[in-house]
């Protein structure tokens, strides 16, 4: 029938409008769900980059006060350790046989000494460090080195010959004096020429690593005084 056929018709036009709207709202929620996942997606690797990135290094002013700083909270700067084992002899023999029978004593001693040598980074002073910015350099002038302390390492080998009266009357067995014997003569034997020279060397090495710590970016001389 003729009426029957328009609404037929038209029902097909309002269902394939109601389609065609329907998979156009669909596409456009794709497209926005889309974009959506490429802006989360970018803000990750945005916030990821930002924080995972690394540092730009900072510019660090330097100056002499800063190392003048530096140099004085380290003190004395231990730089170079001796080890001395050598035997002393303490003789008390008055040179008269028919006495040294009675009175006399000879004491040998044999220790390990450890004698510690460096610098007293506290007699820097202002004028010991210099900076030339134009030539990116950094000179420090410290003291030449010197005993720190020297201590017994283990125990010290002592034999004690004494007179006859002497071991009865005088109890001392000599091992004070013996450590004092073997203390000072380490440290006389640390204070040689060439062992200065050596603590010396390796003291402007350990100064001029210690600076550049502060100052990474320059050249470090470090002279003796």
């Amino acid at each position: 029938m003729p009426g029957i056929d328009k609404f037929s018709k038209l029902g097909h036009s309002v269902s394939f409008i109601y389609n065609t709207n329907h998979m156009e709202r669909i596409r456009v929620i794709l497209i926005w769900s889309l974009i959506g996942l490429l802006i989360f997606f970018s803000a990750g690797l945005f916030a990821g980059y930002k924080l995972f990135m690394p540092k730009a290094e900072e510019h660090q002013t330097v100056n002499a006060q800063a190392i003048l700083t530096a140099l004085h909270d380290r003190g004395f700067l231990v730089t170079q350790t001796y080890i001395f084992d050598t035997p002393v002899t303490i003789d008390r023999s008055t040179g008269s046989a028919w006495k040294d029978f009675f009175f006399g004593q000879t004491i040998e001693a044999r220790g390990t000494m450890e004698v510690n040598m460096g610098v007293d980074l506290a007699q820097v002073k202002d004028d010991d460090v210099t900076l030339d910015e134009e030539a990116g350099r950094i000179t420090v002038r410290i003291p030449a080195s010197k005993l720190f302390n020297a201590r017994l390492v283990g125990p010290i080998e002592l034999k004690n010959k004494e007179g006859i009266l002497k071991r009865v009357l005088d109890s001392d067995d000599g091992y004070n004096e013996a450590l004092s014997l073997l203390s000072s003569t380490a440290e006389e034997m640390a204070e040689r020429e060439d062992l200065i020279a050596r603590a010396n060397d390796r003291a402007k090495d350990d100064i001029s690593r210690l600076v550049s710590y502060v100052a990474t970016d320059k050249e470090i001389v470090v002279e003796i005084k």
